[in-house]
């Protein structure tokens, strides 16, 4: 049994089993029971040099705490003792407790590795050398962050013209038209959002002159759930539309709509909004009704 200062905490040591060009496996002993094994794989070529991924087999008893110790001693022998900068990992998404165990040993979340038929997907998680020590205030929070739900939250305004009909955006990706906006970018508020989607889609710059409603979607057919805030963008004349510059990889057409125009064109869920603020001005915030999903009819 070793006693390198490296693969050592307390009561738990990594004994080193196997040894090649490309892998380094250990055995993970904890209290003088042999409870799993980890192991370190280069990348290939001479990414190896540099970063590898860490994969690990534990007993059912030990749990997560104990689980994270052995992997913080594997990450560290890696920067350490391999010259590493970067250590991932894939975690099947239904095993909390080897999610729950990498975290605490400092590796972040950073997306899904999807998988085909019934496997689960996995979670790609990682840590590189410089990252502040996992038990830090700062380090704390960026792995906590990193593990959070990511909402998707759109943008789309309520544009009207002197007659009273509403803009609405016949798309290239779906046939159903829709209000004007977009996905709001990562540290960008939905007002800006909005008014970056606008420019980017139609060559205008509009006004927010407030809020309409926040409506909350339900997941519809491919489509996740979201958060969509809908502003007023005031009333403007119809000819504006013959100025737009439209981004034609999204945007086929605009058009000027009625209500009824709206119900034969537009997505339920636009439909549904435009339906409930024809009658009254709308809560500050709402859920839209659950859509039948077109791809099951």
């Amino acid at each position: 049994m070793t006693d390198s200062p490296d693969l050592r905490d307390d009561d738990l040591v990594l004994e080193p089993t196997s040894g090649t060009d490309d892998l380094d496996g250990f055995a993970v002993v904890y209290a003088g029971e042999r409870i799993g094994t980890v192991a370190l794989q280069r990348a290939p070529g001479k990414a190896g040099r540099q970063l590898g991924s860490m994969r690990w087999r534990f007993a059912a008893g030990p749990g997560a705490s104990v689980a994270s110790r052995a992997l913080r001693l594997a990450v560290h022998y890696a920067f350490e003792q391999l010259g590493w900068t970067r250590v991932e990992a894939r975690v099947p998404a239904d095993d909390p407790v080897g999610l729950r165990a990498a975290s605490i040993a400092g590796l972040r979340r950073e997306g899904i590795a999807r998988t085909p038929g019934d496997e689960p997907d996995h979670v790609m998680l990682g840590r590189i050398i410089d990252d502040p020590p996992a038990f830090s205030r700062e380090g704390f929070v960026s792995i906590l962050n990193a593990g959070l739900p990511r909402k998707r939250v759109i943008g789309q305004g309520v544009l009207r013209d002197r007659d009273g009909r509403v803009l609405l955006c016949e798309l290239t990706y779906k046939r159903e038209w829709d209000l004007p906006g977009g996905v709001v970018e990562v540290g960008e508020s939905p007002a800006l959002g909005l008014v970056r989607e606008l420019e980017e889609e139609l060559g205008i710059t509009v006004t927010i002159e407030g809020l309409v409603t926040m409506n909350w979607l339900p997941p519809w057919s491919q489509w996740d759930d979201a958060c969509l805030f809908v502003f007023d963008l005031g009333v403007v004349d119809a000819d504006i539309v013959e100025g737009m510059v439209l981004q034609h990889s999204e945007i086929a057409a605009v058009h000027w709509v009625d209500l009824e125009t709206a119900r034969e064109r537009a997505t339920l869920a636009t439909v549904e909004l435009l339906e409930a603020l024809a009658d009254a001005p709308l809560p500050a915030y709402r859920e839209a009704p659950r859509q039948p999903d077109p791809s099951k009819s």
